[in-house]
């Protein structure tokens, strides 16, 4: 048996962390001799700006920058290239004036599409202007977006080889070395922001390891084109003009009560912060009797509220859809009794589609659920997925436990025999979803793009950025072309995933 509620929590209104555009920079000159010829390449770079999404939002409420902190305030200021002096009413002025002076309208949209590798072996990195003949420059993303200069001091007759890659996206280029290969230790100094902290570069992609450190691709294997996933520069401007759409979330929380409880994390901020229309949860791990207190500590404004509960295994499994829109109806399980006792499916049936929040089984320690998942589970949630979609198209979100490709973990090498990437698990969930007409969003949308929504806590997988996709929003394909965006949310903490999204055009 399961669990039905409804439930009233906090209202949300858009918002997003501010952050500016436009920071001028001078010309990069790069010379590139790659292994198939001696061809010197060089790349000019200038103007890097900052995504047009997020310096909009700072410009249609002002009163993100009145609510910024003076570090806040000069270190956005030192990074787009204005000075940054004066009190804090100084500090607000200028940044308003940037923005107000800065903002055009060119948007972000398709930034990995364009990307463009250039070269690779034996970089030299040229001097930047005459003024810096001894110095050589690294340019690293940095947090929101941004690029630092790494500023190393050289005789006038040494150069930096690296193992590097060149990608020009939309105006931004972003350095990605390998090693360095020269005699001396790199000693670096930020010229913007915090020391940097040691790491394995070779195993990282990067000689700076960044705040954000999914902004750079971490790959045991990474192949020629591939990216990190940047929701800073890659998500695209929300749907335009009178463009009908709704918001959904979803997130594996490993425990709602764990997560409500950890200091830092507020549910309220977060459907402020996202204003999602709906969430969709997975790993609750609530009881029956648990439902009512736990959707007291969520937010206004989502009334309506279901949970289906782990009978066979109490604390265990769980999953959650939370909307501000009332489904005309709610289901619960795939209606088969081996299925449904552990609480694992939520379906909510709005008017153009049918919204499936699953938990899928992990395949366990020594695989011992293997057969299980690949022979009853996956082609019973698939039926019910093909039946649902006679009358309307179907959204399956959640935890899928699967990472279909080699792109979507980080070590392919070292988990084939792993839950979660056996050839069994992965040869399942193509045959089951995508050859039935199921699309995964994120994969359609960025093909060449590395993005985790897992990382372990067993070995700190979160800072290096050593992880697995396993979080999906799979569609229709009648719908496919609708989905405006497909993105992932890494930068949300307190569970061992993190959200996912996808905003449909209705």
């Amino acid at each position: 048996m399961t669990s039905r509620r409804l439930v009233s929590t906090s209202s949300s209104t858009p918002n997003s962390s501010p952050t500016v555009e436009g920071k001028n920079r001078k010309k990069l000159k790069v010379s590139a001799k790659t292994s198939l010829d001696s061809e010197r390449r060089v790349v000019e770079e200038s103007d890097l700006k900052i995504p047009l999404a997020e310096i909009q939002d700072i410009k249609d409420d002002p009163g993100k920058i009145e609510a910024m902190t003076v570090p806040e305030l000069k270190n956005m200021l030192r990074n787009l290239g204005v000075p940054a002096k004066g009190r804090k009413t100084e500090l607000v002025s200028a940044l308003k004036s940037f923005v107000d002076d800065q903002l055009t309208g060119e948007g972000s949209q398709g930034v990995e599409e364009r990307a463009t590798f250039i070269g690779s072996k034996n970089i030299s990195m040229q001097k930047m202007d005459e003024n810096v003949s001894n110095e050589s420059y690294i340019l690293c993303n940095d947090t929101v977006g941004r690029k630092r200069r790494i500023k190393r001091s050289l005789a006038e007759d040494q150069t930096v080889k690296a193992d590097a890659k060149f990608v020009t996206t939309n105006e931004k280029v972003s350095i990605k070395i390998d090693e360095v290969l020269v005699g001396k230790p790199l000693h670096a100094r930020r010229k913007l922001g915090s020391d940097t902290s040691n790491g394995d570069a070779k195993a990282d992609h990067h000689t700076c390891p960044p705040a954000e450190p999914w902004t750079f691709l971490a790959h045991k294997k990474p192949q020629k084109g591939w990216i990190p996933y940047n929701p800073r520069i890659m998500r695209p401007l929300p749907p335009a003009g009178d463009t009908k759409f709704v918001k959904l979330m979803s997130w594996n929380v490993n425990g709602l009560r764990a997560l409500l409880n950890s200091k830092g994390f507020s549910a309220p901020e977060l459907a402020q912060k996202e204003n999602f229309d709906v969430l969709c949860l997975q790993e609750t791990k609530l009881q029956e009797k648990d439902v009512e207190s736990i959707t007291k500590s969520l937010m206004d404004g989502y009334e309506h509220c279901f949970w289906t509960c782990s009978l066979s295994k109490l604390g265990y499994s769980g999953t959650a859809i939370i909307s501000r829109i009332k489904p005309l109806s709610v289901r619960y399980g795939l209606g088969l009794v081996d299925h449904d006792s552990e609480g694992r499916v939520v379906m909510a049936e709005f008017d153009s589609f049918y919204l499936l929040s699953v938990y899928v089984p992990n395949s366990g320690e020594g695989l011992r659920r293997l057969s299980y998942r690949i022979t009853e589970w996956d082609p019973s949630l698939s039926s019910y997925m093909k039946e649902l979609e006679k009358s309307k198209p179907v959204i399956l979100t959640g935890d899928l436990n699967c990472a279909h490709q080699e792109i979507d973990i980080y070590n392919p090498e070292g988990n084939r025999r792993s839950a979660g990437f056996t050839a069994e698990e992965r040869e399942s969930f193509a045959t089951n979803f995508l050859s039935r007409g199921f699309v995964d969003t994120f994969r359609r949308q960025h093909p060449n793009v590395v993005g985790y929504t897992y990382w372990g806590y067993r070995h700190g997988g979160r800072k290096t950025n050593k992880g697995w996709r396993l979080d999906y929003f799979l569609v229709s394909e009648s719908m496919a072309d609708d989905v405006h965006d497909s993105y992932i949310i890494p930068d949300v903490f307190g569970s061992d995933h993190c959200p996912v999204g996808l905003i449909l055009k209705l």
